[in-house]
């Protein structure tokens, strides 16, 4: 299987997580789903980037808390794309305000090119200096 379809199951799992979580922090605890995205954003990262360091890019090296800070410093750029274009359509759309799975799933998809592209950079084997 190839990395980048390892990489989609794994995006697809994190998917489900930052919805999920989406959906019960707006029925508990948040009434607004701008912030409430960001913490089920960050769920799904923290999820995204044990599958990815172990499944997608079977890295050798220890996980650590650095490793995992780089992981969403990268992952970043990916959640702004991700961002603008969840806001976008619960600006714009009463579907996606009534539903708002369907705003995280388009952001998601905008966001997975850029994704993949900053983990692979991440996780690029090193060179040994010959």
């Amino acid at each position: 299987m190839s990395q980048f379809v390892r990489f989609c199951l794994v995006g697809a799992l994190g998917f489900l997580i930052d919805a999920g979580v989406l959906q019960v922090l707006l029925r508990t605890v948040a009434t607004n789903p701008y912030k409430a995205r960001i913490f089920s954003f960050l769920a799904a990262a923290s999820f995204t980037w044990f599958c990815n360091r172990h499944y997608t890019f079977r890295t050798a090296n220890r996980a650590s808390r650095a490793e995992w800070l780089r992981y969403i410093g990268l992952m970043a750029l990916g959640a702004l794309v991700n961002y603008a274009v969840y806001a976008l359509f619960i600006l714009t759309m009463a579907y996606a305000r009534a539903q708002p799975w369907t705003a995280v799933a388009t952001g998601s998809v905008a966001a997975l090119g850029v994704n993949f592209t900053l983990s692979r950079l991440l996780y690029r084997p090193k060179s040994s200096g010959n």
